[in-house]
């Protein structure tokens, strides 16, 4: 795997870091900044929910820093394949459930990601 591919999946293992980051540490106070589309009067009952989708992201994350901790490297380009593809399916599937911007936050990085690592 190509140093640029390497950084790309680390760059979206640090994205999905800050999503745990605000889904399950700071949901009341960073994620009332980040998703200000959402009453205020919601984050504190919809914690919980948002916890259990920070976990996801952090599995996510984990699955991508693995892939770099390969040595193989046909292993390691099919689980940052596989973890690149669950990013995008997510933000795809957010950017048509919840907001367009999701697809340019989540699922582009991903697939870009995906490309160099099988371009290069």
């Amino acid at each position: 795997m190509s140093i640029l591919s390497q950084i790309l999946i680390a760059l979206v293992a640090l994205e999905h870091l800050y999503f745990l980051y605000i889904e399950m540490l700071a949901w009341e106070t960073v994620g009332k900044r980040t998703f200000k589309s959402m009453p205020p009067e919601l984050f504190k009952p919809t914690k919980g929910m948002a916890a259990n989708q920070g976990l996801y992201n952090g599995f996510l994350a984990a699955g991508l820093v693995w892939s770099l901790l390969i040595s193989d490297p046909v292993w390691s380009v099919n689980v940052a394949t596989f973890f690149l593809a669950c990013v995008f399916v997510a933000g795809s599937f957010g950017a048509y459930s919840i907001s367009k911007r999701i697809f340019y936050i989540q699922a582009l990085p991903a697939l870009l990601a995906g490309i160099c690592v099988w371009l290069f």
